[in-house]
């Protein structure tokens, strides 16, 4: 995977990346495979990292001239003509052109552009991988349904944990690339009893990606000497191919009895002090044009499936989701009044529900590629942002600007922000401990210096 690697909230776009993520991967397999588009003499390069960086090129370019590819409309996007400075490229521009009349559903272009290929000088393995990409739409152009599970289809499902569980959080994780690598490494040595992410697999959770990108990496370094259970929620990314890679990939995590039943879960504490629920705020984000302009929310059969595993346990607990309840640094939904607010009113709502009797303790979330340790807001005293977990961001993004005309931005404990080294934030992991009454959290970066400890606290 390329190291410019920038993702986008937007499904086309994203299956983009990933179908010419896959092309490059079968080209690199092949005996004999030169790179195109270089000067005679210079260094080869691998198809991988000359094709994922005109992906993103391609993406970018149109993600800033539309801010998002709406699928199932009538909408016309801006043209732009092929490059003519190599066939790799207008390869690579073929196959946006080829998604994106797959996801208007229009089978006229469809038909045109496998022609193109046929034509073309292009490797074969892009008219052969792009047809194996139907799947993800329908014939009208939307995604194919998320077979989501429903609250009724698992029962009153509990995992049973040790009661001194050692759990390692990571969010935003999926991306196959050496940072990734280099966390999963950190949390190998932190010696967890279970491991859990708080989604996106990148770039639309492809079965391929889902492979690649977490089950093999965590059967190699995690499990390399024993077999650690592991769990996944649903982010946006997840969901962006219609959620067929995911919900392969829970079934066979796990043996029963940790098996993953559905998109949300529960995980509960021998001693009866604790339980983690894992909630699926992906369900209702896979189309935003950002999450500024996305609300998503929980199914009302999953918030009480919630409800009722907090009101029949007399310990605390922790909630898990991908998305935010609030954010200092990211407006959550449109502008109202002129000011934008830093809390998500769906899940503020649900949150209320499963905390009416003051039984949660914290909540743990990703999606945004940073660390933050919040204050005491909107009734929460423990709200924690760990999505550092592989993205890079750089550090012309300022992420601890806070957004303007929020309105009662919350605060963040002051000393835990992320530190930065080759341009870019440092990616990191958190843990867990149960102990008795209480549970300490532990919050890490990778640096240059090794795995380093920002913050600890005890939650109660």
């Amino acid at each position: 995977m390329s190291n410019k690697f920038e993702t986008f909230r937007d499904p086309v776009l994203s299956i983009f990346q990933s179908a010419v993520s896959e092309v490059a991967a079968k080209i690199d397999a092949k005996p004999n495979t030169n790179a195109r588009g270089f000067e005679q003499g210079r260094p080869q390069r691998s198809a991988s990292s000359i094709l994922n960086e005109l992906a993103l090129e391609i993406a970018s370019a149109e993600y800033n001239s539309t801010q998002r590819v709406t699928i199932n409309t009538n909408a016309t996007l801006t043209p732009r003509e092929l490059s003519k400075s190599g066939i790799t490229k207008v390869c690579a521009e073929m196959a946006f052109r080829y998604l994106k009349a797959m996801a208007k559903g229009d089978k006229v272009e469809v038909a045109r552009l496998v022609g193109e290929y046929t034509t073309s000088t292009c490797d074969l393995e892009w008219a052969t991988t792009l047809a194996e990409y139907y799947k993800y739409f329908g014939t009208d152009g939307n995604l194919r349904p998320i077979p989501y599970i429903r609250a009724s289809d698992i029962g009153p499902s509990v995992i049973e944990i040790k009661s001194d569980a050692r759990i390692a959080l990571v969010s935003d994780w999926g991306t196959g690339a050496s940072p990734a690598m280099e966390v999963l490494r950190n949390i190998k040595a932190a010696d967890p009893d279970i491991f859990i992410h708080l989604g996106d697999i990148y770039y639309s959770g492809t079965h391929l990606e889902c492979k690649n990108n977490f089950l093999e990496p965590i059967n190699k370094i995690l499990r390399s000497d024993k077999d650690i259970p592991v769990f996944t929620i649903s982010g946006n990314h997840d969901m962006y191919c219609g959620g067929i890679g995911f919900y392969d990939l829970i079934k066979t995590l796990n043996k029963p009895p940790l098996q993953q039943s559905a998109s949300f879960f529960c995980l509960r504490a021998a001693n009866e002090k604790w339980q983690i629920l894992g909630l699926d705020t992906g369900l209702h984000d896979y189309n935003p044009a950002g999450v500024s302009a996305a609300i998503t929310y929980l199914e009302e059969d999953e918030i009480e499936w919630h409800c009722e595993r907090i009101r029949e346990f007399s310990g605390r607990t922790i909630l898990l989701s991908h998305h935010q309840l609030f954010s200092a640094f990211s407006p959550i939904g449109p502008a109202l009044q002129g000011k934008r607010s830093p809390f998500n009113s769906n899940l503020l709502k649900a949150f209320n529900s499963m905390n009416a009797d003051g039984k949660v303790s914290a909540w743990f979330w990703g999606h945004e590629h940073s660390l933050g340790i919040y204050k005491d807001f909107v009734g929460l005293k423990y709200g924690r942002c760990i999505g550092h977990g592989a993205v890079p961001v750089s550090v012309v993004d300022k992420i601890y600007d806070v957004f303007p005309d929020l309105d009662n931005a919350p605060e963040m404990i002051e000393g835990c922000e992320l530190k930065t080294q080759g341009g870019v934030y440092n990616h990191g992991h958190t843990i867990l401990k149960f102990g008795g009454e209480t549970c300490t959290a532990e919050y890490y970066q990778a640096s240059l210096n090794g795995n380093n400890l920002i913050y600890r606290e005890v939650i109660n």
